[in-house]
């Protein structure tokens, strides 16, 4: 008897192999500027990995467009165009803020014609005033500490088409949103949305982020590489970003460097990885793909729902 899997699987060689570009879209400086700290990744990667996720998504996007055009003509209806919404999801410390960049930068510089804009979802998380009223604080970036309400509102106006759409901002150095500031989507044909909720669903809401997307991407790994990199990255924050006296972990950058790594076990323990296990990683199956990264940082193996 045989078992139906949802999946594709393809070694980085297989995946590597389905590449239709022969020229790569960016260079060394610009995967600079775009990596996130403690994100190790380069051309040979991008090259292996990317831009057959580059070329993947474009078919999507112009067989998306094709049934809308088409159920346009059946109905009778002259329906505005709407964004091939991407959604990527996926733990703290694993990639995904530089992965959707990249992704944001080769899909323009792949369909110069489409206008790619990105958003993520720390702009809706509850200012920290709400969470401390609601006792949260200890919950940030749990399903709940999210204002979906306002999230869901914001996603059902970028697919009706909306402009000129104002999101919230967020700030990593203040923790914190910004309430004076706010983040325009303007009219883009791909909209790629990242965070690490955003294939959640809860049943007291009617609709769900991913209720949107049209393409979902999970970042996954091994959790104990997952929780390196998450040390890693804040140690090198302790030594940098922390340093800012606006910084909200400020406190961090003074205490001894045996209290600095038991703070960041705590709080991968106490926080992410319970993060990780109740909400994140029970929504991979709900992705059109997952990226499996090794333990430095470059994926090596990719799963494609099957149509």
């Amino acid at each position: 008897m045989h078992t139906y899997k949802p999946y594709y699987h393809f070694s980085r060689e297989n995946w590597a192999a389905l590449s239709k570009t022969e020229r790569l879209p960016l260079t060394q400086t610009e995967l600079e500027e775009i990596r996130g700290i403690n994100t190790r990744i380069s051309l040979p990667e991008v090259e292996t990995a990317y831009m057959p996720l580059t070329n993947l998504i474009s078919y999507y996007l112009e067989a998306a467009e094709t049934l809308h055009a088409k159920a346009g003509a059946f109905l009778g209806t002259n329906e505005k165009k709407v964004p091939f919404i991407i959604g990527i999801a996926g733990s703290v410390a694993v990639g995904k803020s530089t992965i959707a960049r990249l992704l944001q930068l080769m899909l323009s510089r792949a369909l110069p014609h489409k206008k790619t804009e990105l958003v993520t979802t720390d702009g809706f998380l509850y200012p920290n005033a709400v969470l401390q009223e609601k006792q949260l604080m200890q919950r940030k970036g749990f399903p709940e500490s999210y204002d979906i309400k306002a999230l869901i509102e914001f996603m059902g106006q970028v697919k009706a088409g909306t402009t000129n759409i104002k999101g919230p901002q967020y700030s990593h150095l203040t923790y914190d949103v910004l309430s004076e500031q706010t983040e325009l989507v303007t009219d883009p044909d791909i909209l790629i949305v990242e965070g690490v909720n955003v294939l959640q669903v809860k049943k007291e809401y009617q609709f769900f982020v991913s209720d949107f997307f049209d393409f979902s991407i999970y970042i996954d790994a091994d959790e104990k590489n997952i929780e390196k990199w998450y040390k890693e990255r804040f140690l090198m924050l302790r030594a940098t970003a922390f340093q800012n006296p606006k910084s909200y972990f400020r406190h961090y950058a003074e205490v001894p460097m045996e209290e600095a790594l038991q703070t960041a076990e705590t709080i991968w323990e106490t926080i992410n990885a319970k993060n990780l296990h109740e909400n994140i990683l029970p929504t991979k199956g709900r992705s059109d793909l997952i990226l499996r990264k090794g333990n430095n940082h470059e994926i090596e193996d990719v799963y494609l729902r099957k149509l």
